[in-house]
């Protein structure tokens, strides 16, 4: 079991996140930037078992599938008892979506609540601006 410094609280590894549960809906439409934010993300911090709370942004420009809403959500909530690091997340995230998607660009933003004075934000990728 994986253990938090200095108190055990219980939380579960990597293995538990649910990228099985993403799914796709088809798409042939024009190109289009889509921006999904999801402002209730949870996951544990591996090192002292205390929750990080985090807005997830992806902003994204479909190939030939769009992610399935639902899907999102499901996969999100998966982290919730997760012991990740926040940059570790962020990349997971990126990772996932962009081997199920394989959009023709891909940014993932995480802005996690303040602790301890410090807000953090990771991100990956490009923006579709980024790429012109």
């Amino acid at each position: 079991m994986p253990k938090a410094e200095g108190l055990l609280l219980p939380f579960d590894d990597a293995s538990h996140i649910r990228a099985d549960l993403l799914d796709t809906i088809p798409y042939n439409g024009e190109d289009q930037v889509i921006h999904l934010t999801y402002p209730e993300f949870s996951a544990v911090c591996p090192f002292s078992g205390l929750p990080d709370i985090a807005n997830i942004i992806v902003t994204y420009v479909p190939s030939d599938k769009i992610v399935e809403l639902k899907s999102l959500k499901y996969y999100y909530i998966s982290f919730r008892n997760v012991g990740i690091y926040q940059e570790d997340m962020t990349n997971r995230v990126y990772r996932d979506l962009k081997t199920l998607l394989q959009p023709r660009s891909l940014y993932v933003k995480t802005i996690y609540n303040i602790r301890g004075g410090i807000e953090a934000v990771c991100e990956i990728g490009k923006t579709p601006k980024d790429k012109k």
